[in-house]
């Protein structure tokens, strides 16, 4: 059909490596039809959906998170600019935490980046005698 693509095409097209389709594809977030001698032919609007896919990526939503919220359109097409907007501003405040987490610990590893020292004395990070195990694994003094 000709509103129809090839892998290779879709690849050229999207700007993403053909494995990369594939792999898109079995986690649910593509769909490519199977030709008689069971070549995949992507609808054209698929270009659109992996541009959201990437962008979403990009901003840090995992794969699944862009399934889930994917999940709600119709199988039959790319979302509209109205469902792009409804899925950006629930993914922006996703990124603003993680903004803010990041900027958290740039700040705090102000001194440990200017020196590489991690002086024990000043150190945001440091935990003496594994006093924070209390309160849970990993660096809980970042959260």
């Amino acid at each position: 059909m000709k509103d129809e693509l090839t892998v290779g095409e879709m690849a050229k097209r999207s700007g993403v490596a053909v494995s990369t389709l594939h792999f898109y594809e079995t986690k649910g977030l593509l769909r490519a039809r199977r030709t008689a001698g069971n070549q995949r032919r992507y609808p054209r609007d698929m270009l659109r959906l992996v541009a959201i896919i990437r962008i979403a990526q990009r901003a840090g939503v995992s794969l699944a998170e862009i399934k889930e919220t994917l999940s709600s359109l119709p199988e039959d097409r790319a979302p509209t600019a109205q469902e792009w907007r409804r899925f950006s501003a629930g993914w922006k405040d996703q990124l603003q935490e993680r903004i803010t987490a990041l900027t958290q610990l740039r700040d705090d590893l102000q001194g440990c980046i200017g020196c590489g020292c991690l002086s024990m004395k000043v150190c945001p990070l440091r935990n003496p005698s594994d006093v924070l195990a209390k309160a849970g694994a990993g660096p809980v003094l970042l959260d």
